[in-house]
């Protein structure tokens, strides 16, 4: 059984939007694309550098095609990129260009893949594919950057629809400018009881 690692760069108040730039995702009339640039540091770059070595990635429409318009011309910046198999969830698209894209209809197809042999899948953005992988418990690990700006609108990485599930942190590191790096990995139910007893 393959790992779904979902990453994000979210700000204090779970904001995902745009995080890359102002013209990456001004839906919603979302005005401040590019938030987490002013945070870059050596050390968030090397973190980055490490969460990029090659392994399958999965998407949803929207960020497949902020990548394909960006990353098959790019690849230098992201060794392996173009070798590795894109699998994107879409209604709407059904073919690309970029080489080893793959597409998938459903939360059935995403399951068949996640038992299937190979690498681990890594997630990136695609909130709403994030959300549904979420309500369905189909998410392994959770890689966040969690960036010292509140937004106040924008997409968000969390909503209601997410079933209840436990994680445990075992990695985290905080960058100089402020960045805090936190990966969970599932651990199972969540588990209530009395404070204090």
């Amino acid at each position: 059984m393959r790992k779904i690692i979902v990453l994000e760069f979210i700000s204090l108040d779970g904001v995902m939007q745009a995080p890359g730039g102002p013209e990456e995702d001004p839906s919603g009339g979302f005005k401040y694309g590019g938030w987490s640039a002013p945070y870059g540091d050596e050390v968030s770059g090397k973190v980055m550098q490490k969460q990029m070595e090659p392994a399958d990635i999965l998407l949803g429409r929207k960020t497949f095609e902020i990548f394909e318009s960006f990353w098959p011309q790019h690849a230098d910046y992201w060794p392996g990129i173009n070798d590795v198999t894109k699998y994107v969830l879409s209604n709407t698209v059904n073919k690309s260009d970029w080489q080893n894209t793959v597409f998938l209809t459903s939360v059935a197809d995403i399951e068949k893949l996640k038992n299937s042999a190979g690498s681990d899948i890594k997630v990136w953005g695609s909130g709403k594919l994030a959300q549904l992988l979420l309500k369905h418990d189909l998410v392994d690990e959770l890689w966040l950057k969690i960036y010292p700006v509140l937004l106040g609108e924008g997409k968000k990485l969390f909503d209601n629809s997410a079933i209840p599930a436990a994680f445990t942190l075992t990695e985290s590191l905080t960058t100089p400018s402020g960045v805090i790096i936190a990966n969970y990995t599932r651990a199972g139910e969540v588990k209530t009881g009395t404070i204090g007893a």
